[in-house]
């Protein structure tokens, strides 16, 4: 009907990435259509709207201070895992998190059928080996699939940020091909959801938030708190990029 779950990606769009309060999203489309998003749906918007306007707190207050500040503005482990963790809900087989980017389970990485009913022409599997999801490249022979294997324990000791950059690089390379990428791991939330994220920090220039923000929009994800520091980490380093970047912009 174009009243509930439409308007809330729409919305959700409008705050993500005009910037807009939820108010001044909902008063942007109204003029030209109703809208009506469910009582939970509305819920998760107001979440939403709490989570972008903290960050952009978090930013204004980040231009005023000095390089030496930037552990500061990193959110620490306990928020992060709030953002994770409030309102959840069922985690799906595979969802498209990012234009042409999807993250699944195993069940969907052996499911041949399904990987060409959705067009899927790269696989990341982020819980490759021998001992893990033992698929490889041998395994899809049969289909037109690049394949990449991270052998990745979901461990907090587990260092997976040696794997950001290459797996970010696979990513990236695969949806500039127009191909359509899928990420997973066993359960399609830790190892998977710790590389699609640090893809959309490297190569889209977005904080650890907005990455998960932008991500749980579609699918809930759970990086253990190991993957999550490397992550904070992972920002720290590239922070610096950034501000150089919006720097030339401006």
């Amino acid at each position: 009907m174009g009243v509930s779950r439409s308007s809330t990606l729409v919305l959700a769009y409008l705050m993500i990435v005009e910037g807009l309060r939820l108010q001044e999203a909902v008063a942007a489309v109204r003029p030209h259509r109703d809208i009506c998003p469910n009582p939970g749906f509305l819920q998760q918007l107001r979440s939403l709207d709490r989570g972008l306007e903290r960050e952009r707190r978090r930013r204004r207050k980040a231009q005023t201070l000095c390089h030496s500040a930037l552990e500061e503005e990193t959110p620490p482990l306990l928020e992060l895992r709030q953002i994770l963790w409030t309102n959840r809900k069922p985690v799906a087989p595979v969802n498209q998190v990012w234009p042409n980017l999807y993250i699944g389970d195993e069940s969907v990485a052996r499911d041949k059928t399904l990987l060409s009913s959705l067009g899927v022409t790269h696989i990341l599997n982020a819980a490759a080996g021998r001992h893990r999801i033992n698929t490889g490249q041998q395994f899809y022979s049969d289909l037109e699939v690049e394949y990449y294997g991270v052998e990745a324990a979901d461990h907090p000791e587990f260092d997976l940020r040696p794997f950001f950059n290459s797996s970010a690089l696979f990513i990236n390379n695969a949806l500039e091909q127009n191909g359509k990428v899928l990420v997973h791991c066993a359960m399609g939330l830790s190892r998977s959801g710790a590389l699609v994220l640090a893809y959309l920090m490297f190569c889209h220039g977005l904080s650890l938030v907005d990455a998960i923000i932008a991500v749980r929009l579609n699918r809930d994800i759970g990086p253990n708190s190991g993957f999550l520091e490397q992550l904070r980490q992972l920002e720290l380093s590239l922070r610096p990029q950034s501000r150089e970047m919006t720097e030339e912009d401006d």
